[in-house]
């Protein structure tokens, strides 16, 4: 009697490997994702606090500008040359119809300023500055039923 594996089962294994690659794959995109919506909030967390920082270490007036035609954050300080932006990551995009432009003034209290995010799977992440801790706070959004 001969020993192995048949053409038959072979095919019937790679079957069976296929369908459950199949349907894990929405949830593997689906957590990746997710993934990339948290790291980009991070990054607009740690930009806003950089933004702050710099206001108050150098005494200087910062302006923060959001531009969801290009997707990107921007630092323009009084400073001659200082310029920083955060280009956000594919499938991330700000929430925002039009450009939104908030002054850091030192010395002074910061705006409540709301950066919302949106993925392409429909997640939504709020990045608020809180201005009494005057510290960026990550929320995640969730949609209300009417």
């Amino acid at each position: 009697m001969r020993r192995g594996v048949t053409l038959i089962e072979a095919l019937i294994v790679v079957a069976i490997i296929g369908i459950m690659a199949a349907i894990s794959f929405p949830a593997v995109t689906s957590g990746l994702d997710s993934i990339r919506l948290r790291s980009a909030s991070d990054s607009v967390a740690s930009f806003l606090n950089t933004a702050m920082n710099r206001a108050e270490r150098h005494q200087v007036v910062v302006e923060v500008v959001l531009d969801p035609k290009t997707n990107r954050l921007a630092m323009y300080s009084t400073e001659p040359g200082f310029v920083r932006t955060l280009d956000l990551p594919q499938n991330i995009a700000l929430a925002a119809a039009v450009s939104q432009r908030v002054l850091l003034i030192p010395n002074g209290t910061f705006p409540r300023f709301v950066v919302d995010l949106k993925s392409a799977h429909g997640g939504k992440r709020r990045i608020a500055i809180d201005p009494v801790t005057s510290t960026p706070q990550i929320t995640a959004v969730t949609e209300v039923a009417p």
